[in-house]
């Protein structure tokens, strides 16, 4: 089986004999060695290279040099495409004018790496769904557009015009080149990500990420109750590499026990009941999703393990280290509504996607963040579906919450009786939309939903003519009321108090 696979490898061949032995693609076993010696080098930089002992120079050179020898050993030449697409979006950033600089070094850089997408797919090889050059590249993709909507935002708007975490991660002059590839190309990230905003990635390297003012800008709360010294990553990272192991042993135990295509085998579908049906459809996305949770609980460890994601103390006075993590477990598979599994799920892609398409696009955000979202995670099929599913399940779960939600808040046993409930559906929903995503081509993926007879797209449908849902200007202006209301009572308050002090 490795050996099969091998020829779609185009990275380093050093570890052959390893692939061999545990039965394992040899691009899979060079992307988590990759990922090891990125963390064992995380220490060291973390230890050798402190911002205490060396310059930000020096630091930007060491993670920029390591990030490309990591992208070398596992994708080959054609990490030089990491290269090629940084370098045409800073030549964009660099000639064009600031007014229009974030729309074309966005069309940019995602043409780019669709084009490469479409490469890999439709002319090498279209069923390799295993580590490939353009995942670095769509984490990369994420970083640039990030970069330039918040460079045009800092150069070009009005503190006034800015939301407040715009105005905090608005940069206020053009990064160096260094600068720049250190950001999209260092060791810690280029394989996995997380994505992270180009200012936190500034303070880690320039060592004033554990000031209290970054702190309480990036928290909104002040820490300055904790005394300010550099807290250790120890306990995250281990805690995380524990994750991580938990998370790979389950995957691969349970991965060919339980495969989603066997959802659209002629035998399975018609011998067994559509209720069991269900319950397999749920068990065979719960057994795929320790992958991710293992890719991105050990990206996040590495950054850690850096110093690099600090987020502020807990009450308990003990360090916080989530500010750049990309899954939250417990979030996920006890989500009582499609929303919160989204917020839980691929946390700073769904942070860049609102900040670069939701809180921008003027007309229809929801869909345009969906599509965005599908064009960037590439071209098979199944992906459109899958997205064009989450419009109408977002939706329906939106209408839903509004109108039904209400009705169960009168006591305590009912909100559990609804939250049973609304976790039952959304898991089941979640797989129904998540399956042409797995199986990547339209005739599986619709060969699946005719076994279903489309039955939850028909539901959502309903649901949304039936139900009358809030636009997103009733909503911002219903939380604008809101915000008032408890501004006027804070200060009715603050009267009240002031009235008594002179009193006594």
């Amino acid at each position: 089986m490795a050996t099969q696979t091998t020829a779609s490898c185009t990275g380093s061949t050093l570890l052959q004999p390893l692939s061999e032995m545990i039965n394992l693609p040899l691009d899979q076993v060079n992307f988590v060695a990759c990922q090891l010696f990125a963390l064992l080098m995380a220490f060291w930089f973390r230890i050798y290279l402190h911002p205490s002992k060396t310059s930000p120079f020096i630091r930007h050179v060491v993670a920029t040099l390591l990030g490309f020898y990591v992208g070398l050993f596992c994708f080959g030449w054609y990490s030089l495409h990491f290269l090629l697409q940084s370098g045409l979006s800073y030549s964009v950033m660099v000639f064009s004018g600031l007014e229009h600089m974030h729309k074309y070094c966005f069309i940019v850089t995602l043409g780019y790496l669709i084009l490469c997408q479409i490469t890999r797919v439709y002319v090498f090889d279209y069923g390799m769904y295993s580590a490939d050059f353009t995942g670095p590249m769509m984490v990369i993709t994420q970083k640039i557009t990030s970069l330039v909507f918040e460079i045009h935002d800092g150069l070009t708007k009005r503190e006034g015009q800015l939301t407040p975490s715009q105005k905090y991660l608005a940069i206020s002059r053009m990064p160096s080149l260094l600068e720049y590839l250190s950001y999209n190309c260092n060791f810690m990230g280029i394989l996995a990500g997380p994505t992270c905003s180009y200012n936190d990635y500034m303070a880690f390297i320039e060592g004033t990420c554990y000031q209290p003012r970054h702190l309480e800008n990036a928290n909104g709360k002040e820490n300055g109750r904790h005394q300010q010294i550099e807290p250790s990553p120890k306990n995250a990272v281990i805690s995380k590499l524990c994750t991580c192991a938990i998370s790979l042993a389950i995957y691969l135990s349970l991965c060919k026990v339980l495969p989603v295509e066997d959802t659209i085998d002629d035998d399975f579908v018609s011998s067994t009941p559509f209720h069991l049906q269900v319950v397999y459809l749920y068990l065979a996305m719960l057994a795929l999703r320790p992958k991710y949770y293992f890719v991105w609980t050990l990206a996040d460890a590495i950054n850690n393990a850096a110093g690099f994601g600090f987020s502020g103390y807990n009450k308990d006075g003990s360090p916080r280290w989530d500010m750049i993590s990309n899954v939250r477990i417990p979030g996920i598979e006890l989500a009582t509504s499609y929303k919160m599994f989204i917020d839980n799920w691929n946390i700073q892609t769904a942070l860049w996607l609102k900040r670069v398409c939701y809180e921008r696009c003027p007309i229809n955000p929801t869909a345009a963040t969906f599509l965005l979202s599908a064009m960037w995670h590439g071209v098979y099929p199944g992906y459109y579906l899958t997205f064009f599913t989450g419009i109408s399940m977002t939706m329906a779960a939106r209408a839903i919450r509004h109108n039904i939600r209400p009705l169960f808040l009168v006591s305590d046993s009912y909100k559990r009786i609804y939250d049973v409930i609304t976790w039952a559906g959304t898991q089941v929903a979640i797989s129904y939309t998540v399956v042409p995503f797995v199986l990547l081509a339209v005739g599986p993926s619709l060969k699946f939903y005719r076994s279903w007879y489309f039955c939850l797209h028909l539901v959502c449908v309903l649901v949304v003519l039936a139900l009358p849902v809030k636009s997103r200007c009733q909503q911002a202006k219903e939380e604008q009321d809101s915000l008032q209301d408890n501004q006027k009572e804070h200060k009715r308050t603050d009267n009240n108090c002031n009235q008594k002090d002179k009193a006594t």
